[in-house]
């Protein structure tokens, strides 16, 4: 079973999440493209570069589409290829969906799909505050 990505997000959001989700666990398991969208891009330019990467990435077991934002341009142009059982979409990328993502690599799409909404909700959480213990000499 092999999966897909395709991150599609403002600025280089994507890049760096997916830098810091492969340099966390040391490699990227999925084949994984990454689409950016800056601020004057046109929406056709946007899609017809989608296109062109999720044509690169095949559809062999499905594809998964993450954005950043929900109802922005990204978001939108995702939804273009929403296709039940082939491409899925999943709005609001964040590092934890990312990385419990690229942690269970060999899931079908639909369950790779509901492990990044949980990832991406359980990595939502009030901070904790912490003692911080001073090093000696400081």
């Amino acid at each position: 079973m092999s999966i897909a990505l395709l991150i599609i997000s403002h600025d280089e959001v994507g890049e760096a999440l997916l830098a810091s989700a492969t340099g966390i666990l040391g490699f990227c398991p999925l084949c994984v493209k990454n689409l950016s969208v800056t601020p004057g891009d046109r929406l056709d330019d946007i899609r017809n570069r989608a296109i062109r990467l999720l044509g690169d990435l095949g559809q062999e077991d499905g594809i998964l589409i993450l954005t950043d934002l929900l109802g922005s341009t990204p978001s939108n142009v995702a939804s273009l290829f929403q296709s039940p059982g082939e491409v899925h979409v999943v709005a609001g990328l964040n590092l934890p969906m990312l990385i419990k993502i690229l942690s269970h690599p060999a899931q079908n799409l639909q369950r790779l799909t509901e492990l990044a909404m949980e990832g991406g909700q359980q990595g939502i959480r009030p901070g904790v505050a912490q003692t911080v213990i001073p090093l000696s000499g400081n």
